[in-house]
């Protein structure tokens, strides 16, 4: 007990510590909240995530082993709380750093919602008897290699690249703002897909761009591996709207899951809408966001 310390998370230094640590902590049964490593890059060069506010994550060590971390998805008023098999009685702890450090303050009040999932009982029970309220409940699903993969293809004139054949940043930028419902004029900040490329992990052969027969990008499906657990993690996925309905991001999802296979992968995650469960996914466990004002 006496060899705990409590740390700020540093952000150019403790980045790779972290990830080892959530690859080390992975089970399938609670998902650790949804604090997967590919997630936790991905966040890191998301241009929605607040690095400026990277040191109020915390970190606890046992000797020079992480054992515990608290951190938000993107920003302030949210967490997530991760303890190694062991150190659960930690858990406690970490919720009152949560408070303290990742809560926002809404008219006058702070708020703070802490994901967890639906098997991770004494994380439940934590937050219930915390004062915190259950306010959303989602699927989380997964698409299993034992399973065939759905025969799809494209319309005509439309072809699958990936980002080694073409990497147009313009055009991903345009087709990741329309196809997440920012509007029909994107803005010029073209920076933040490239920092999106930047992280360690971040493969182009394993993303898949549908192209539309003017040249466009019409789909784009992100994907990386986590290769010590043997899953695929798919992110993003979006569709511009005037080219949905056409079977893209199947196609595109799909070509993007056949390459993780080869490298010996078992499964893929996929997102909570109902287009992964008309496509095969499964729900193995719901995660669920409870919420505090104080």
């Amino acid at each position: 007990m006496a060899d705990i310390k409590k740390r700020r998370y540093k952000l150019l230094s403790d980045f790779v510590k972290v990830y080892k640590y959530l690859e080390d902590i992975y089970d399938i049964n609670t998902l650790n909240s949804c604090l997967l490593p590919p997630f936790f890059e991905y966040a890191h060069t998301h241009p929605a995530f607040d690095h400026k506010m990277t040191h109020r994550f915390g970190l606890w060590e046992d000797k020079d082993e992480l054992v515990a971390v608290v951190c938000f998805e993107m920003q302030l008023g949210e967490a997530l709380l991760s303890s190694k098999k062991g150190y659960e009685f930690l858990l406690p702890e970490l919720l009152i750093h949560a408070e303290k450090e990742l809560s926002e303050n809404i008219n006058g009040k702070k708020s703070l919602t802490v994901w967890v999932i639906d098997t991770e009982e004494n994380k439940i029970k934590l937050l219930s008897d915390s004062g915190y309220v259950k306010i959303h409940t989602e699927p989380i699903t997964i698409f299993s290699y034992d399973n065939p993969f759905m025969e799809t293809k494209l319309p005509e004139g439309f072809t699958a690249i990936s980002l080694d054949d073409e990497n147009d940043i313009k055009k991903i930028h345009e087709c990741l703002w329309k196809g997440f419902n920012h509007g029909d004029n994107p803005d010029n900040d073209f920076d933040c897909r490239l920092f999106m490329q930047s992280g360690p992990n971040f493969r182009n052969d394993l993303t898949t761009i549908i192209k539309a027969p003017n040249g466009d990008y019409a789909c784009y499906a992100g994907m990386c591996i986590d290769h010590v657990n043997q899953y695929a993690y798919l992110e993003p996925l979006a569709t511009v709207p005037e080219y949905r309905k056409m079977g893209l991001a199947t196609y595109a999802l799909t070509q993007s899951m056949i390459k993780t296979k080869e490298e010996g992968v078992k499964y893929c995650f996929g997102g909570a809408v109902g287009f992964y469960k008309a496509i095969g996914f499964k729900t193995i466990s719901n995660r669920q966001l409870w919420r505090k004002e104080f």
